[in-house]
Formats: C-alpha cells, structure tokens, sequence
C-alpha cells in the first residue's frame, strides 16, 4: 500500500454532472458518499449504522462496493479491517476520497437550496434574538399559504455584524435586526429594501454613584466613564461611528464581554466598577425593574443627536423586485408591511 497514492477523480464528480446523473443513480451515488463520511467521523460500520438509523449489514454492503470499484479503478482500496472490535484504517486513497466526498455533497446542499431559492419553495429569514416575536407575527399571515404551497420558512440566528453580508452573500433572502444609522436621516442604502420598525437610542447600565456619573450623559463623556464593552455587534457599531475604528485606545475599557447578560453580572457583581451601554428598551425594562438579572443597578440616559439604532427587516432590492407579487418572498416582505407600526 503507496503512503503517497492520492485519489483523482474524472470532472463527472462536479455538481453539473451531478444533476445530469439519472435519479436513481444519482440517489445512490450521493448515499455512498455520506455513508462514507459517517464511517469516516465513527471509525465504525457499526456506529456509522447506528447514527444512520440502519441496519450494519446495509452499510457494510455499501463500503464493500466502493472498496471493491476503488480497488479496480486505483489499485487500492478506502478502507481496511483491523480485526474485531477495532477501528477502521482509511487508505490515503479513502482519506482522498472522504474530502471530495465531502465537497460534493456540500456543493449539492447549497446547489439544492439555490434551487429551491429560486423557485420558491424555501424561504430563509435571519432573525436576531430580540426580533423573533417580529417574525412569528409576520407568519401568522402567511404561514396556511405556505403549508398549502410546501413552502418552507427556514430560520436562521443572525448577529448584527453579519446583517449586510449574510444578504448581499445570499445566504438570507429577509432579516429581522437593528443597524445603526444617522439620527433623523432618511434610508440610505438603496441596494437593499427595509421595513422600519422603530428607532431609538442607547442608555447606560452602571453601579456607579450618581455623584460619579449623573442622570443623563452626553456620548463625549462616554471617554472618561469605565466601559464594559461588546467586542461587536451592535453597541460597537455605535462606538466605532462615535470614536472613529481605533475607539479602543480613546475609551477606558473596564471589560470586554460577549454577551450582555455576561457584562450585566459582571457589573452586579461589583467586579468592575463602570457602565454598560445598552438598547433604549433594555433600559426602560431595567428601569422598570423587570430585568431581574439588573436588580442593583442604575439607569442613565445617553444623549446622542448623531446616531441612532434603526430596528427593521432588511431585503435586497433587486430580490424583491425580480420576483411577482405571489411568490412566497413577497408575501412573506408584505405579510411584515401589515405588521409594522403606523407612523
């Protein structure tokens, strides 16, 4: 057995070959392959049935075929017993093997997705946490439509630094999030399409005194007040149109956190002596004192007349406009214009 043996493939293995193949073929020839890749991740017929929901009989079927025609077509098999009980040893022509297999069915998933994309039949909205009851309330109006037409509503967790990429990649075809914009200016991106929900501001969570900071802070006091800061998101989009990409260096970061909740027990905690900026709503709710993980801290306001938070659905233009008013994007884009708020 060659250490250094490598498997070539004819171009018959392309996504376009693929979708010419016969169904039954092509059926077959796409289950070998992640049968394959289960063995390879199990290291066994066994375990690889047993997540398979088969029968080891059916998967040692199949590894005993393409062992057999890799040994014909290279002179080496994929796979080698090492006895019982032990686990399976991949040939580099079997190592060569799971890597295209892996490529190949990765690209049929996202050419099948494509597909049905296009024709209509999957739907795919990114939400961020907060805006999901946003979207359950846009479903309601559609949701019967959908069922009738086999429409599927894939739904996929977005962070707000990946809003404009995940569209313009079309990886979402809708999203349900906030983006920061200019205080009282109009929509500024023509090349995607937006429903506004609301817009609103920021406010500071702290357990600093009142004689430290007051009531109502302005953002270039924001350079002298200990942070505890997001690495991104959101709050950093805020920072970074304030204080310029290097924010970092101007600002007396207490804390770098990945998630809120983290920096709210970080500040109760007494660990850190500073502020956190948050949503407008966020603070109301704390201020309320509905926020329970927040009990003991204060409220400030943070006055800001140069950005704001935009909360919306975003869409690309031009993928809303290519397609009739029936199809299932549109009611979907329609189906939240119904909900939205009155000016």
């Amino acid at each position: 057995m060659s250490g250094s043996s490598q498997l070539v493939l004819p171009t018959s293995t392309s996504l376009h070959r693929l979708l010419n193949m016969p169904g039954a073929l092509l059926d077959t020839t796409m289950d070998q392959l992640r049968t394959l890749l289960t063995v390879h991740e199990t290291r066994s017929a066994l375990r690889a049935a047993r997540a398979l929901g088969r029968e080891q009989s059916s998967v040692q079927k199949q590894l005993d075929t393409l062992n057999r025609n890799f040994q014909q077509l290279c002179g080496e098999p994929l796979v080698v017993k090492q006895g019982r009980g032990k686990d399976v040893l991949f040939t580099p022509t079997g190592e060569s093997l799971v890597e295209l297999a892996r490529d190949t069915l990765a690209e049929w998933l996202d050419g099948i997705h494509e597909c049905r994309r296009k024709l209509g039949t999957t739907v795919t909205v990114g939400t961020t946490r907060y805006m999901l009851d946003t979207l359950a309330k846009a479903w309601h109006h559609v949701a019967d439509e959908f069922r009738e037409r086999d429409v599927d509503l894939k739904v996929v967790h977005i962070r707000t630094k990946d809003i404009w990429t995940k569209l313009e990649t079309q990886e979402v075809d809708l999203v349900c999030g906030s983006v920061v914009t200019r205080a009282g200016a109009g929509w500024e991106r023509p090349e995607f399409d937006v429903i506004e929900w609301r817009r609103g501001g920021l406010a500071l969570l702290t357990n600093l005194p009142e004689a430290v900071v007051g009531t109502r802070v302005r953002v270039p006091q924001l350079r002298s007040i200990p942070l505890v800061v997001p690495g991104a998101g959101l709050i950093a989009e805020f920072l970074r149109g304030w204080f310029g990409p290097d924010y970092r260096q101007g600002l007396d970061i207490a804390a770098e956190i990945d998630e809120i909740q983290y920096g709210i027990s970080l500040l109760r905690s007494n660990l850190v002596q500073g502020a956190m900026i948050v949503t407008s709503g966020l603070g109301v709710v704390a201020s309320n004192n509905e926020l329970r993980e927040g009990g003991g801290l204060r409220v400030v306001e943070l006055s800001d007349d140069s950005l704001e938070r935009l909360v919306g659905v975003f869409a690309r233009t031009d993928e809303l406009s290519k397609h009739p008013a029936d199809h299932p994007l549109n009611l979907l884009w329609s189906a939240f214009r119904a909900e939205a708020p009155r000016p």
